[in-house]
């Protein structure tokens, strides 16, 4: 028999309500106070039910909990009678406290002592699981993730970084809410680009450079060979030309093709390891069948949707205000339009998923289109499950020195400045077990919330001082917070261990920041599930904010440092310890690994 939960204990005791679906009050406690909120209402307009009063609860402004807006029910009558009817029928309980008529805005106070109990006893216990802020929405459905995608042989340029860092968080997002996700980095490793290095490495390239680095070495003989090509037209007919062979299957033209592929795949796979990203399977254009190629070229001139340009062959899609696309080019050989029409249909016949994901730029709007249309038009029912979520550019990003940027270049830069910062603290400094580590780690999470931290369709300005600065909302700042929380035990070990959460008196937490900060752990859930309607960063990154700035209010009157009253220090640690552990929740969710000291 399984124990029952410290919060279903503790709403045994409470007024009964009634279940509203959709909900999970036993992994978002807010769900049982909307519920008794919308049971209120329905019970004084009896024309509403529960469920249409319970889409109507809203979070407040500052100072209330949570507000409905009567003229959305559209009831006959006046909004001042409807509110008059719920004030008559209100009783305060255990779930609410008070309701505020203003204008056409019904408000809502719930009750504190029953808020503290149940947000961090929910909190307490699903944090122990790693489960705190997850959902059963997406039980029984399986997601393919393709994000990142580099080119091999050209730089890991900052269009992938903004790919890899919304991609993990949205890995992370849906298996938060129950699916199954398989992540995909569908490499760039095929295409005439491999006919000019092959030509390129015949005349520049070391075994010893691309043993030591692939991805820059091949990048440095293209370029080379590529200033070849501008002064000497035949180098890219010969690059064509071994192309050509590659696509045949010609086993001597792709011998090295092999080698440079399994090196460029080990190099990418540590430096996806330093930014806590990881890929259940890399492959690649080059791994997309013929058949379905050729059959997509097929179906589409049966439907007379194929125009021949000079010996190539377009899709005509002007009929959708999508122009034309390249399918295949005049030599025969296939183009990333036709590879991801053949990869789209071979990924559905492998894992039969509910959604596919592509996380590409915003500059490829028209190709991710296009490509959606003609799965559409081959008649695949399943067109309707390809799902675009595209970013706007970074402007201005380069090393400090202005030079352009490899993915290691960043990372490295970061991290030594964030080096050279923790030193300024000496006394920290020493206390800190692997300062490099650490220091990579407040680099990384500087680049990464100021990528998250507006909506992803915006182009920002990247900014270095901007990034790695504690004041302000910044990676760092986000850091610091968490780090400030951890370090609560460190300082208080006479406090430890904690009793059990039902021996903590929550009555003694009477501050209103205190409130402020618990009422946003409760909100923690619904952030989530936001985040997974919208595939925005940015909100969990604005609920990180709230949630340090909470706590940074709260540092100087909640203490617990050298707090006479043992049983309010314990109860004020155990908030803290709650917000530490839904504070790294969130940064986890981002793909970003909370410290404990810096």
């Amino acid at each position: 028999m399984s124990t029952p939960s410290l919060v279903s204990s503790y709403t045994a005791n409470l007024p009964t309500l009634p279940h509203v679906a959709g909900t999970e009050p036993e992994r978002c406690v807010l769900d049982s106070f909307r519920t008794a909120i919308a049971k209120l209402v329905s019970e004084a307009l009896p024309s509403l039910t529960v469920e249409q009063v319970y889409t109507g609860v809203d979070y407040g402004k500052k100072g209330v909990d949570f507000t409905i807006a009567l003229p959305r029910f559209r009831l006959p009558g006046k909004v001042d009678e409807h509110a008059k009817k719920v004030l008559e029928k209100f009783q305060p309980d255990d779930w609410i406290e008070n309701v505020v008529h203003d204008k056409n805005f019904l408000h809502f106070t719930l009750r504190t002592p029953t808020l503290f109990r149940l947000i961090l006893s929910q909190v307490h216990e699903l944090s122990a699981k790693s489960e705190y802020g997850t959902n059963t929405s997406g039980k029984g459905k399986k997601v393919i993730l393709e994000y990142s995608s580099p080119n091999i042989a050209k730089s890991f340029h900052v269009g992938h970084l903004r790919s890899t860092i919304i991609g993990a968080f949205l890995a992370n997002l849906y298996k938060a809410c129950g699916w199954e996700v398989v992540s995909l980095n569908y490499l760039g490793d095929w295409g005439t680009q491999f006919g000019l290095i092959a030509v390129g490495f015949e005349k520049y390239g070391s075994q010893e450079e691309l043993e030591k680095d692939a991805i820059k070495h091949l990048f440095e003989v293209y370029v080379k060979v590529n200033a070849d090509a501008e002064k000497d037209p035949n180098v890219k007919v010969e690059a064509a030309k071994f192309f050509k062979r590659m696509e045949d299957g010609d086993e001597s033209a792709l011998v090295n093709w092999r080698v440079w592929r399994e090196l460029s795949v080990k190099k990418y796979e540590e430096e996806y390891a330093r930014l806590n990203v990881q890929f259940d399977h890399y492959i690649g254009e080059s791994m997309v069948g013929k058949e379905w190629q050729d059959k997509a070229l097929e179906r589409l001139s049966e439907m007379n949707l194929i125009d021949d340009h000079e010996g190539a062959k377009l899709v005509n899609l002007e009929k959708w205000k999508m122009g034309k696309a390249v399918l295949r080019k005049k030599d025969g050989t296939s183009i990333y339009l036709t590879r991801d029409i053949g990869g789209a249909i071979e990924r559905y016949e492998k894992y039969k998923f509910d959604k596919m994901i592509y996380v590409v730029a915003s500059q490829q709007d028209l190709h991710l289109s296009q490509f959606f249309k003609v799965l559409e038009l081959m008649g695949f029912d399943w067109a309707n499950r390809l799902e675009h979520v595209n970013y706007g550019l970074v402007l201005g990003m380069s090393t400090r020195k202005g030079t352009a940027v490899f993915l290691d270049q960043i990372i490295k830069e970061a991290a030594s400045v964030m080096h050279e910062q923790m030193k300024k603290n000496e006394e920290k400094y020493k206390s800190v077990e692997n300062p490099e580590e650490v220091s990579q780690e407040i680099g990384i999470t500087g680049v990464k919330i100021q990528d998250m931290a507006a909506k992803r369709i915006n182009n920002y300005t990247f900014n270095w001082d901007r990034m790695l600065s504690f004041e302000g909302d910044t990676g760092p700042y986000l850091q610091y917070a968490h780090v400030r929380l951890s370090s609560i035990s460190r300082k208080n070990p006479e406090l430890l261990p904690l009793p059990s959460p039902s021996q903590i008196d929550t009555s003694l937490l009477t501050e209103p920041s205190a409130r402020e900060i618990a009422f946003l752990l409760g909100s923690y859930p619904d952030v989530v599930k936001t985040a997974l309607k919208t595939h925005e960063p940015s909100g969990v990154v604005t609920f990180a904010f709230r949630l340090s700035h909470a706590i940074s209010s709260a540092w100087e009157t909640v203490v617990v440092k050298g707090e006479k009253d043992v049983e309010k220090a314990r109860a004020r640690m155990w908030l803290y310890l709650c917000a530490r552990d839904v504070l790294g929740a969130a940064l986890r969710l981002l793909s970003i690994k909370p410290l404990e000291r810096m």
